[in-house]
């Protein structure tokens, strides 16, 4: 069996190295020239862990990024909401691990080079459209100047390539993507460690500002400073997408943080001290009832783009991937295989996309702001229980399929 990979991002990488452990040979295609560390950062959590584990790739995971000890919320005067313990401190046999989204790539590419061999990549291959009939799937490609490319044929194709996907484009031509008016701004500034130094925090809410910060480089300096992952939010009605293609500027936004001048942290110089400013929109699709057409079906972005709250966009890339490549691995037809895949994945994943929309992690903040009427208050607690709290934030794990009783039980 010929699988082609379409996309040599996180889920594709995923989906070649579980492939390649189930004695199941790939050929992967990537639309950019040449791979590089870029981005910012990302969370993995414990479901997202215990997959790369299984590939052998937690030990890289670990000694690049930063473990997290807890995740603290607080409203846009710094008032404290809410602390929980993450990963391994909150009883999960798998760490949570803040990171810089090049250095996973870079773990999971090069992982694909050593196992699979550098043959299976093939990079400046741009996936324009892919035809099939009974005996198999031709995928037709540009490079980067937009010259054609010799045709591809194999048994099955994968579309792993991403929210912009072209293959899902052939069967969605008429779908847009889903923006609700917020803007996001994601930065790396090289600061002190915020708190414990493995604390991951969420400030205010997206109708009148939020942060997300978290560290992703312990000590990069050798004076003990980290490296902080941040990324700025704001929800405005009649908003224009901001254009993920450009670099960010901090005047387009930090005056929505000028007043974030905490005991604990100064916002407007975290911004200011940014060394990287990248904008993006806060995206994705709504949920479509078929990702398998034939000998074609989609994964992970391609599949289900979600908004990136609650860091669960990779874990269910990896997932989806670990779950094709079993059915895959089983033998039979192979399109049956891709059916089957679609049944398992399909529903759960489209309640993600939903709960993230309606009911993220920081529907906490959301919450308490709704019951203080957006102003300080006295205590949390004349508010909101934190047993309360603690319901909402377990009910997302449970959805998004990381509870740690799920966990403890699989």
């Amino acid at each position: 069996m010929t699988i082609a990979v379409i996309g040599g991002g996180i889920g594709g990488l995923g989906l070649a190295l579980s492939l390649h452990q189930r004695g199941l040979a790939c050929e992967v295609y990537e639309a950019v020239p040449e791979v590089r560390e870029i981005g910012v950062g990302i969370t993995l959590l414990p479901h997202a862990m215990r997959e790369l584990a299984a590939l052998g790739l937690d030990a890289q995971l670990e000694a690049a990024g930063i473990e997290n000890l807890e995740s603290v919320f607080f409203n846009r005067f710094g008032q404290f909401i809410y602390r929980e313990p993450r990963g391994r401190h909150a009883g999960y046999a798998s760490p949570e691990i803040g990171i810089h989204r090049g250095k996973l790539h870079r773990v999971l590419y090069r992982a694909v080079r050593e196992r699979l061999g550098d043959a299976c990549i093939h990079l400046d291959h741009r996936c324009e459209r892919a035809d099939q009939d009974d005996e198999g799937v031709t995928l037709s490609f540009i490079d980067g100047a937009g010259v054609r490319l010799p045709q591809v044929r194999a048994d099955v194709a994968i579309a792993c390539d991403g929210v912009n996907s072209a293959l899902r484009r052939q069967f969605y031509p008429q779908e847009q993507l889903a923006f609700a008016g917020i803007n996001t701004w994601r930065g790396v500034t090289l600061h002190a460690p915020i708190l414990s130094g493995k604390s991951y925090l969420r400030v205010g809410s997206i109708e009148t500002g939020k942060m997300v910060i978290y560290p992703i480089v312990d000590n990069v300096d050798g004076k003990g400073n980290q490296l902080i992952n941040w990324v700025a939010e704001i929800q405005r009605q009649g908003s224009v997408m901001n254009d993920w293609n450009r670099a960010g500027t901090p005047a387009d936004f930090i005056g929505i943080f000028e007043d974030w001048r905490f005991d604990w942290l100064d916002v407007p110089a975290l911004i200011a001290g940014a060394q990287q400013v990248l904008e993006y929109p806060m995206v994705d699709r709504d949920p479509v009832a078929q990702w398998t057409f034939g000998r074609i079906t989609l994964l992970g972005d391609a599949a289900h783009p979600m908004y990136p709250r609650g860091s669960n966009g990779c874990a269910q890339a990896i997932i989806d991937a670990r779950t094709l490549a079993d059915l895959l691995a089983a033998g039979g037809d192979a399109r049956q295989a891709l059916a089957a895949y679609e049944g398992r994945r399909l529903e759960p994943t489209a309640r993600i996309v939903q709960t993230n929309r309606t009911v993220p992690p920081d529907f906490i903040n959301i919450r308490v702001d709704e019951l203080s009427g957006g102003k300080p208050f006295g205590s949390i607690d004349e508010l909101i229980s934190q047993e309360e709290l603690r319901r909402i934030s377990d009910e997302y794990k449970r959805i998004a399929g990381f509870s740690l009783d799920s966990q403890q039980r699989s």
